[in-house]
C-alpha cells in the first residue's frame, strides 16, 4: 500500500494491521523500537522511546507520585515538601496518569498481565490535607496511552481506543490489532488524524469514519 498520510513522516510505509498471534504481529511484538508521536503545531512529530518519564504531579503542598510495577502493583503516593512530614499512600493500584482536568486532580490506573486486562479512572479530591478519591469511570482494558485535547480525554488500552468527552465514555475501536504492541502516546492533530505510536509504528485512526490505519517503520 502507498502511504497515504501527509502527517507520516519517511520511515514508516503503510501496511495491513497484522492479527494478533500472526507471524507480523509476533515480529512487531518483539521489535525493540517503541514510537512516540507528539502533535505540534498541527504537525505529527515521531521519536523513539528512550527513558520512561516519571509520573508525577506537582501541587501546593508536595508532590504526588504514581507508581505502577506491573504484576507486581504501585501505589498513589503523597511526598510533602515539608521533610518532617511522613509520605503518605492514598490508594495501591497500578498507577497510569496522573493530571489535572477542569481545576481538578485525576489519575487513571490499569493493568494487562496475563488473562487480567482493567483500568479505571478516578477524581482525586484534598481537603484538609486529607486524601480521598472516587471512581469515575472503568476501563473494559487498561489504559496505556493517554492524551488530552479540546476538552476530551483520548486512551489508547491493551487492545481499545476510548474517547470521553463530560465524563461520557465512547468506545471507537475494540479488538484492535496493536494488542500486546504496547501504545506509548497519542497524538491528536483533528477528528480525521489520531495517531497512536506503538512497538514498530504508527497507528492511524480516523474517528468520524472509524478507520484504522497501520504504518510500519521500515528502518
Amino acid at each position: 500500500m502507498e502511504n497515504r498520510s501527509s502527517h507520516i513522516p519517511t520511515g514508516f510505509i503503510e501496511t495491513v494491521p497484522p492479527r494478533p498471534g500472526s507471524k507480523e504481529w509476533y515480529s512487531l511484538n518483539s521489535c525493540s523500537n517503541v514510537f512516540v508521536v507528539e502533535s505540534a503545531n498541527g504537525h505529527l512529530n515521531v521519536s523513539k522511546v528512550k527513558n520512561a518519564c516519571e509520573n508525577k504531579l506537582k501541587i501546593s503542598s508536595g508532590t504526588l507520585f504514581g507508581l505502577d510495577q506491573g504484576e507486581w502493583g504501585g501505589q498513589l503516593v503523597f511526598i510533602p515538601d515539608d521533610t518532617t512530614k511522613k509520605s503518605i499512600v492514598i490508594k495501591n493500584g497500578n498507577m497510569k496518569f496522573l493530571f489535572i482536568f477542569k481545576d481538578k486532580i485525576y489519575f487513571i490506573e490499569g493493568l494487562a498481565h496475563m488473562s487480567v486486562s482493567k483500568g479505571a479512572l478516578y477524581e482525586l479530591d484534598i481537603t484538609n490535607n486529607n486524601f480521598d478519591y472516587k471512581k469515575i469511570i472503568d476501563f473494559e482494558d487498561s489504559p496505556e496511552a493517554f492524551t488530552i485535547c479540546h476538552n476530551k480525554l483520548f486512551i489508547a488500552s491493551h487492545r481499545c481506543f476510548y474517547v470521553l468527552e463530560n465524563f461520557e465514555k465512547k468506545i471507537l475501536f475494540k479488538d484492535t490489532f496493536w494488542d500486546s504492541l504496547y501504545p506509548s502516546s497519542i497524538a491528536v492533530i483533528d477528528e480525521q488524524n489520531v495517531f497512536v505510536g506503538i512497538r514498530g509504528g504508527i497507528a492511524k485512526l480516523d474517528l468520524t469514519k472509524q478507520s484504522l490505519e497501520f504504518y510500519k517503520n521500515t528502518n
